[in-house]
């Protein structure tokens, strides 16, 4: 009697295992490809609005196409506040970073040796100063123990008056003919805009999912002190990450020139809260740890079909407001949900 009681144990305990072991469906979508799936289906349900809202104006190829390109910029910047808040951190000088570049791109100066050289040098000047303000807000937070927040906001109002100073608050009009020819063409129908976001993104997958840079990043964000001891050069990873951040809000300043022909301190104003927005819609945890670039790509999509279907119904803009509010917020309150099951189950 005993030998039964003793052979059913480990039995029970082994059916009690699987009992508490989650399906592999259930393991699946609890992670990336579910939370991606979600964001897939919201885009669905958004397209299907704005057919049925807008009709043909809104389910046209072109209109299609305008989407991803309003899209495309804030984009962009978003890819590299990905890196930045995986990390653990937050960069709220994105925007006008963005716009200093914009301004220092098109001086007339500038644009005078770019017309006797090559175009290529208005956008060297763009990246330029992108990758320095990254650098600096790199610098102070990395090494000077600045708080990221502090740091970045410093930045965001010493860049934003930098070009004002410089352009005057006037607006500059790009007349480079070449540059403009090659930003605002299509190729293979599809606008260069679009393909320049395209080509970020794959980057920006690549270098978080396939690369020893995207998981320091991870680790970093998952838990900093554990990643120093672990051997990396947590402050030295800290100035690559705002350095990229930096340097993609250089590309969004090119592709902003390109789509306005023209630079203006006024450019970029409040992208950094869009892009932290689409950043967390797509499921990268604000306290860092985790990142998806494929999630960015469809909160950017997200919002930007959103804005979209308000405007081909003619709809207040305060609405709009109003609906990407209750989204963001929903966004948190399930990474919060998700976070606390997460922890839960590492107890376990």
């Amino acid at each position: 009697m005993s030998e039964q009681t003793t052979t059913s144990e480990p039995a029970l305990a082994g059916a009690s295992q699987q009992a508490e072991r989650p399906s592999t469906f259930r393991r699946v979508m609890g992670g990336s490809v579910g939370r991606n799936l979600g964001l897939v289906i919201a885009l669905v349900v958004l397209f299907i609005i704005g057919t049925v809202t807008a009709g043909d104006r809104f389910a046209d190829v072109n209109n299609f196409l305008t989407i991803i390109r309003y899209a495309s910029v804030i984009g962009v910047i978003s890819i590299g506040m990905t890196f930045v808040i995986t990390s653990g951190g937050i960069d709220l000088s994105v925007g006008s970073v963005m716009g200093l570049a914009s301004v220092v791109a098109s001086l007339a100066a500038v644009q005078a040796a770019a017309t006797q050289s090559s175009w290529l040098l208005m956008v060297v000047v763009a990246l330029a100063v992108g990758a320095a303000a990254g650098l600096i807000n790199g610098i102070i937070i990395a090494y000077g123990n600045v708080v990221a927040f502090m740091a970045t906001l410093a930045m965001l109002v010493g860049a934003r008056g930098l070009a004002e100073l410089i352009s005057g608050r006037r607006t500059q009009i790009v007349n480079n003919r070449d540059f403009l020819e090659v930003i605002r063409a299509d190729f293979l129908g599809v606008p260069v805009l679009i393909w320049i976001f395209a080509a970020v993104a794959v980057a920006g997958w690549f270098l978080l999912n396939r690369t020893t840079f995207g998981r320091r990043t991870v680790a970093i964000g998952g838990n900093a002190e554990a990643s120093r001891l672990a051997g990396i050069k947590v402050k030295r990873h800290l100035v690559y990450i705002y350095l990229l951040a930096g340097v993609t809000s250089g590309i969004a300043a090119i592709m902003m020139l390109g789509r306005t022909t023209a630079g203006t301190s006024t450019h970029g104003t409040l992208y950094e809260l869009d892009a932290i927005a689409a950043v967390v819609v797509g499921g990268t945890l604000l306290i860092g740890g985790r990142g998806t670039i494929v999630g960015t790509v469809l909160g950017v999509l997200i919002f930007s079909t959103l804005t979209n279907v308000f405007t081909q119904n003619n709809l207040d803009t305060s609405v709009q407001q109003v609906a990407k509010g209750l989204i963001i917020v929903i966004a948190v309150l399930l990474q919060q949900r998700f976070a606390t099951r997460g922890a839960a189950a590492r107890k376990r």
